[in-house]
């Protein structure tokens, strides 16, 4: 199975929730609401859940092993990485040009 595109849709500046995203495989199934977190000191994906009735959280989808959850951290850490330098060159181009930020 094949990461074909990484979508971050949201970035957030404060918490340690620092992006939601979705991937999508093999160009035929994507996986929404995938998390990019940072805490002690690194960052780390989690992915969607639902909440239980007894107040305990479920993964919906999750990966088998952990080479490939590796592999899907990494891939989703780096597109949320770019998508950062992205928004901090588009910020940086609107202060050169006199737009509001």
């Amino acid at each position: 199975m094949q990461i074909t595109d990484i979508k971050v849709r949201k970035l957030f500046d404060e918490g340690p929730m620092k992006a939601i995203v979705s991937v999508t495989f093999d160009g035929q199934l994507a996986v929404h609401d995938v998390k990019v977190i940072y805490a002690r000191d690194k960052y780390f994906i989690v992915m969607p859940s639902r909440k239980n009735p007894d107040d305990t959280y479920r993964d919906i989808v999750h990966p088998i092993n952990a080479q490939f959850r590796g592999m899907l951290e990494s891939s989703v850490i780096s597109a949320y990485e770019a998508a950062v330098a992205e928004a901090a060159e588009a910020a940086e181009t609107a202060e050169e040009v006199g737009e509001p930020v």
